[in-house]
Order: structure tokens, then C-alpha cells, then sequence
């Protein structure tokens, strides 16, 4: 066996960048293996955190297509290999399109582990070598990592891959549901790919795409592109595709959580942002969720990041992807608006029982136009707790009834009882008829004749004889009685008036059909108010009239 070797050429200066350097944190190296794990079309990649003791361990198995000996030597020890070169970038066996690219992901191992050891089987050969840290740093240029095993015949059932790491260098205690959490951020997972953690003997954690959410109580969603209703002409809008949401209340910035993350081949490209450089709307708060852009993976020049974190935003390509992006967050921010508006809307109505869209529908488009910056404050914007929304919705539907043109002119109470049907049908002819016809009835009530219409107004408001008086229960200040004159006027007055509404709304029902007069357009909504308003008039001063002093 000393005869053959393992050996990984390099130039020191790779290592410690490029591994050392760009990974210090556990997520991102276990995100590597992940990868991985994922391009070799395991079903599964389990991740074991030990801590027992003082020493720490972490074990990540997978049972994916496993490495031959020649592949651990040729592929898997080659320094910056070009996998999507050399197998001109096919998707594998399931279909997957490959998420390695550069050949640095083994490199990261370095970044928090001084020793790893790698079992790996593939068509009845098992084959295991070691790798240190320091082994690496007292080769000059070529790295021959110890062999275990070579070649020695296992079941061809067998396969897959197992890395222990040992020699962490990690002070804090290992967390199975924080690196959970972490590692749902960094992957978009299919159904048919299962990454698991777990640490000692707790249970295992299965993680999915939902695992990113957990600490989200979300509010709106959106299916992109299906959800979305912005207009663009950018050539690969259809190829931007994911999930994304508004969360109830803003989320907090320790979750890292706030922004929308890009992927591309299922995994992490640019962390989360909006860009823009102008933040400064309360929505982005509230904003989280995922895009994927895998077409960016085809682009000739590599945008990615080697850490796989940022974008190559200047790239010219990339600068059009940012621009539909910006478009596109603009549009969800009014759309979530308008959204959550609805949502909150229907929940104070579930709750108190007001029902603001029925309300609103009651009131004419001019006053609704200057409604809707204040509902805006007190549902859309508003931080107010449901108990000041409620008050102050309440507070606002007092002063702004349904049918508000009606309410504001306080008609006389018998006078609205009758009509205020007719009114709200838009039968505006009819509710001055009824309106009429009543007065006609509540002045034969309360005189005591018997005779009808014309003639009764005649006869209960007359000059000579009248059977009601509209001024006898009124008297000037200094305690004495209104001039002659001016009772006869104010009599007479109030007669004519009787009269005229009688004439303009009762009378003409014995030449013409109701239905002509109330559909012909010549008593409109501002004609029934007013008209409405007289008639109220003569009812108050009915009211208060008395029979005649002797």
C-alpha cells in the first residue's frame, strides 16, 4: 500500500484562503458537504454533532454514488477541478443540475476541523483516507493523504459517503436546532433530497423548506412568477421563480431573515437584501423569501461569489436581473398594501362585527376618494393595537353614516322612517311621494279632518279660520306676541309651502306612472334631498303647532 498513493497538489496559499479563511463558521463548511451530497444523488445527507465529552466530532454521511479510489484521486483531491467543464455541465443520473462548480467546497473542512477522516463506497469497493491540517501546512506543494483503505470489497448494495471531523475548532456549544435553521436558509430542498441533524441522542431533525419560516408568522404570500401582476419586458422574468412573503409583525433583524434571498441551482447565491439603495419603506421589515435564478449558473463569465454569498452585480447581465428585481419588489409593496389591508379588514369584521367594505359602498366616491388616505393610516400603516382601530373606526362611522348625503341633513325622525328605503334604492321620486303623502296624513291626525289633500292643507292652514296654528306657541323674547302681520305671513308662508310639495310630488302621480317619473331622470338624488328637507322642515313646525288662540 506504501506504494500507491492519495495526492492533492496545491499551492499553500489556496489552502489558507480559500479555506481557512473563507470558512471560520459550521454552517457554511456542512453547506459544502451538503452540496455535496446533492450532486452525487444521495436521497439523504445526515449530519451528526458529538459532544459528549470535552472533544467535539461532527459526522456527515450521505448515500449518494460514492468515489472510486480514482475518483477520490483525480476529482475529489483536485484543487479548483472544473466539474461542470469536464462533464460539460450534464445533469446527473436524477436529473440534478450539479451545485459544485469551482472544486474548493473539500477545502472548507479546514475552516473549522484540523482532522478529517473520509470513508467513501461505490460499486463494491470501499476506500478511506485521512486528511490534518498540519500535514497540509508541512507539505510544500504536493499533500499525500494517509489511505486506510483501498479498494477492499464491501457490498455493491453499499453506497455513499461518510466525513468525520474531528479537531474542531469551536467553542461554543453545538445546537441541532440552530444549525438546523441555518442550513434551511442556504438550500431551496426538493422532496426527494432529505438533509437531517442531529446532535448526540436528541431527535433528529428533518429539515424543509419550511424550516427557513419558523420564526415568521406570515401574513401575505406570493408564488412567483404566478402570484405576480408586474409588467416588464425583462427577458428572463419567467426564469425567476420562487416564494416569498410579508410577515404580521417586522421581522427581527437577528434572524437575518429580512430580504429576499437568491438562489441558483438550489443553493444560496446572495444573501438577503432588496436590492435597492433606498430602504427606507416600513415594508421591507416585513419582507423575507426566496427567488431562484438558476440561469445565472449559464452565464459564460462566474458571477457567484467564492463564498457564495454575493452577486457580481456589475456584470451586465446581472445588472438587468437587478433592475427587474427592483421592479418587481415595488409591485409587491402597493399589492401588499392593498393586501394586508383586505386581511386586517376582514379580521376586525370576524371580530367586532363592522363591516367596513359594506360600509364604504354606502358612501359616493367623492367622500370615499378623501376616506382613503385616513383608513389607509388606521388599517394599512397604522401600528395602532385592534382596540384603537376599532375606536377610531367606530368614532369615524359616526360621523360619516352609510348614505352620509342622507344622514348629514337630520331629517325629522317620522320623516326618515318612511323614505329612507325608497332613498337608498335610488327611487328618489317615490321617497319624496311617501314623504308627502305622510305629512298629508300626520296633519289630518292631529287637526282632526276628515277632508284629504289640497283641500285639507287649505282648510288646516287657512287665514281666517285655521285649525292649526305654526306660530301661537312661539312668543318675542319681551314675552309679547308676534305683530299681526307677521303671523299672517309665516301662515301663509308655511301654507304655500305645504301646497307646493304637495303640487310637485302628489299631484302629478294623476297624469303620468310612477315608474315614468321615477326613471325619467327629472327628480335626481340632490332634488330628493332638498325637497326631503323642506318636507322635514314642515314636519318640526307640525311639531310644535297648537290650535288657534280664541
Amino acid at each position: 500500500m506504501a506504494d500507491e498513493q492519495l495526492t492533492m497538489t496545491f499551492d499553500p496559499n489556496t489552502i489558507e484562503h480559500l479555506g481557512v479563511r473563507l470558512y471560520t463558521t459550521l454552517p457554511p463548511v456542512l453547506a459544502e458537504l451538503i452540496a455535496n451530497a446533492y450532486d452525487a444523488d444521495a436521497d439523504w445527507v445526515k449530519i451528526t454533532l458529538l459532544d459528549k465529552d470535552d472533544s467535539k466530532k461532527i459526522i456527515v454521511e450521505d448515500n449518494g454514488d460514492g468515489m472510486s479510489f480514482d475518483d477520490v484521486d483525480n476529482k475529489f483531491l483536485h484543487i479548483g477541478r472544473n466539474r461542470r467543464d469536464e462533464d460539460e455541465d450534464k445533469p446527473t443520473a436524477k436529473g440534478r443540475k450539479v451545485i459544485g462548480k469551482k472544486g474548493l467546497g473539500k477545502l472548507s473542512f479546514f475552516g473549522i476541523a484540523h482532522e478529517i477522516a473520509i470513508v467513501t463506497k461505490k460499486g463494491g469497493k470501499e476506500n478511506a483516507f485521512e486528511m490534518s491540517w498540519e500535514g497540509i501546512q508541512k507539505a510544500e506543494k504536493d499533500y499525500n493523504p494517509p489511505i486506510i483503505k483501498k479498494d477492499e470489497d464491501c457490498s455493491k448494495d453499499e453506497k455513499g459517503t461518510t466525513i468525520t471531523l474531528t479537531e474542531i475548532q469551536r467553542v461554543s456549544a453545538f445546537s441541532s436546532d440552530q444549525l438546523a435553521s441555518s442550513l434551511s436558509k442556504m438550500f431551496i430542498i426538493d422532496a426527494d433530497f432529505k438533509i437531517i441533524v442531529r446532535h448526540n441522542d436528541e431527535e433528529p431533525i428533518t429539515i424543509d423548506n419550511e424550516s427557513k419560516f419558523a420564526e415568521i408568522d406570515k401574513e401575505v404570500e406570493w408564488k412567483i412568477p404566478d402570484d405576480s401582476e408586474y409588467e416588464s419586458d425583462y427577458e428572463k422574468k419567467d426564469e425567476v421563480t420562487g416564494y416569498l412573503l410579508a410577515s404580521k409583525k417586522p421581522i427581527s433583524p437577528r434572524t437575518n431573515m429580512r430580504g429576499i434571498v437568491l438562489f441558483s441551482r438550489k443553493k444560496l447565491v446572495n444573501l438577503p437584501e432588496y436590492f435597492s439603495d433606498s430602504t427606507s419603506s416600513h415594508f421591507f421589515s416585513y419582507l423575507t423569501g426566496w427567488l431562484e435564478v438558476d440561469f445565472i449558473d449559464d452565464l459564460d463569465e462566474d458571477v457567484i461569489a467564492t463564498n457564495r454569498q454575493s452577486l457580481n452585480w456589475n456584470h451586465p447581465e446581472i445588472e438587468k436581473l437587478r433592475t427587474y428585481l427592483q421592479g418587481l419588489l415595488g409591485w409587491l409593496q402597493s399589492d401588499w398594501r392593498k393586501k394586508r389591508a383586505q386581511i386586517r379588514e376582514d379580521e376586525l369584521e370576524k371580530k367586532t362585527g363592522m363591516k367596513i367594505g359594506e360600509w364604504r359602498e354606502t358612501i359616493p366616491e367623492n367622500i370615499n376618494r378623501d376616506l382613503d388616505p385616513i383608513i389607509s393610516a388606521l388599517i394599512k400603516d397604522s401600528e395602532l393595537s385592534q382596540e384603537q382601530t376599532v375606536g377610531s373606526l367606530k368614532g369615524l362611522q359616526n360621523i360619516i353614516k352609510p348614505y352620509p348625503y342622507f344622514h348629514w341633513r337630520n331629517l325629522h325622525s317620522t320623516l326618515q322612517a318612511v323614505v329612507f328605503d325608497y332613498y337608498k334604492s335610488e327611487d328618489y321620486y317615490t321617497a319624496v311621494f311617501e314623504g308627502a303623502k305622510k305629512y298629508i296624513n300626520e296633519v289630518k291626525a292631529k287637526s282632526g279632518e276628515a277632508i284629504t289633500d289640497r283641500a285639507l292643507l287649505e282648510n288646516v292652514f287657512s287665514l281666517k279660520n285655521p285649525k292649526l296654528s305654526v306660530t301661537d306657541s312661539f312668543q318675542k323674547p319681551d314675552g309679547n306676541s308676534f305683530e299681526e302681520d307677521t303671523t299672517k305671513n309665516i301662515t301663509e308662508g308655511h301654507r304655500m309651502l305645504a301646497l307646493a310639495l304637495w303640487q310637485a310630488f302628489r299631484s302629478p302621480i294623476a297624469h303620468e306612472e310612477v315608474s315614468d317619473l321615477r326613471d325619467s331622470g327629472l327628480f335626481t338624488e340632490q332634488d330628493c334631498l332638498d325637497a326631503l328637507s323642506l318636507l322635514s322642515h314642515l314636519f318640526s313646525r307640525l311639531d310644535r303647532s297648537v290650535s288657534p288662540t280664541p
